[in-house]
């Protein structure tokens, strides 16, 4: 039976989870596309749920397209939509990357999947963090987020020693090695005060000269690319 109707339930289910508050409550979250779905798959996560455009033979519960479309929380066509449960992980891990005030869901999401490709670990959410597990989160990490350990947690909660990335002033990328925690905060503010007083060291990517900063997506790919290098990860088999 194909849905045709707005008022399914299934599809108020992922109008509603797209809203944080949703899903924190439901700890459920949605994923859009085929490659999405088959990077949860690969990672041994089934949805609850799965949408998919009649006619498409991609299983599922199968939803006229046009109304399917109308659902999309990206704002283009969509082939499946997927509902998945939330999995957090008890503690954060080494390698961790602990994210404060990181409100930009693209940036949180790329920061997860260059974690999963370097160097595994866990991805510490701190406080005023973007949701992990929001559309655009989602489809920034291009499906890491089933797979890289995610923890709510505050920084005393993630391992030492910690290196904390600054715009200025801080020590080289060599000051990186041995650290077990990343520590990166908002793009404008940095890390608070009492975020970079838990730090063991603070460590500045060299910029060329009248460069003010870097994304902190792709500050947080440079300083991981260090650590993968020190520990020999990854080794490309």
């Amino acid at each position: 039976m194909t849905i045709t109707s707005p008022h399914n339930d299934k599809l108020k289910l992922i109008r509603r989870l797209g809203r944080r508050r949703s899903r924190d409550r439901d700890a459920l979250f949605i994923g859009e596309g085929e490659d999405l779905l088959a990077a949860a798959r690969s990672a041994g996560q089934e949805p609850v749920e799965l949408l998919t455009a009649a006619g498409e033979a991609l299983g599922g519960t199968e939803v006229e397209p046009a109304l399917l479309g109308r659902f999309s929380q990206l704002g283009s066509g969509t082939r499946a939509i997927g509902v998945w449960r939330e999995r957090w992980a008890q503690q954060a891990i080494a390698p961790c990357v602990y994210l404060h005030g990181v409100a930009d869901p693209g940036n949180v999401g790329s920061v997860i999947r260059t974690a999963h490709g370097l160097v595994g670990g866990s991805v510490a959410i701190g406080p005023d963090t973007a949701d992990p597990h929001g559309p655009q989160a989602v489809r920034a990490s291009m499906g890491a987020v089933f797979a890289e350990p995610l923890v709510r947690a505050g920084i005393d909660q993630t391992p030492a020693p910690r290196a904390a990335l600054i715009a200025h002033g801080g020590e080289g990328l060599e000051a990186l090695d041995g650290a077990a925690t990343i520590c990166l905060g908002a793009e404008r503010e940095g890390l608070p005060d009492e975020a970079l007083e838990r730090c063991d060291v603070r460590v500045t990517i060299p910029l060329r000269e009248g460069a003010e900063s870097l994304n902190v997506a792709a500050a947080a790919a440079i300083a991981l690319h260090r650590i993968a290098s020190a520990t020999g990860e990854p080794d490309g088999d």
